[in-house]
């Protein structure tokens, strides 16, 4: 496996450890295929995470949001069917993925539906950090506020 060492970028840069950390992540990440996801862009701020976990009711998942991470666990009820099992083609085995979320996402809301859980995403950017359109005035110039070295002149004057 092959490993990368981001040192020689650090030593200039400054704050981007998650970056480190989403990288480190990323090649640390298990690779297994369960259970099946889509991941569909709705529109410009606007995300859906479709997971099949069929099998698994309301109460058996688990949708947890920390610090950009959101995990999705499910855990089955213990089995109380007596019956002998002679294939067992559908998996009901616990799971648990982890999805990276940018900054400024939020999950939206999540619905069980036909074995799908469909997980609302959507970027809310806070006002402070949208741009801004200053208005430029045209004309004569408006009358500036006084400033301290301003009033001390005015009062030498008078």
């Amino acid at each position: 496996m092959t490993t990368f060492d981001f040192a020689p970028l650090f030593r200039t840069a400054i704050g981007f450890d998650r970056l480190a950390r989403l990288a480190d992540t990323a090649s640390a990440t298990e690779t297994t295929g369960y259970p099946p996801y889509n991941i569909e862009k709705l529109g410009d701020e606007s995300y859906r995470l479709t997971m099949a976990v069929a099998g698994f009711r309301p109460e058996e998942l688990d949708l947890v949001v920390k610090e950009n991470t959101l995990v999705i666990s499910g855990r089955p009820a213990p089995d109380t069917q007596k019956n002998e099992v002679l294939y067992r083609g559908i998996a009901g085995r616990a799971f648990e993925r982890r999805f990276v979320l940018a900054d400024h996402i939020v999950v939206d809301g999540a619905d069980l539906n036909n074995g799908l859980l469909h997980v609302g995403l959507k970027r809310v950017v806070p006002e402070a950090l949208k741009p801004r359109r200053i208005e430029v005035n045209a004309g004569a110039p408006q009358a500036r506020p006084a400033i301290a070295n301003d009033t001390a002149e005015a009062a030498k004057a008078a």
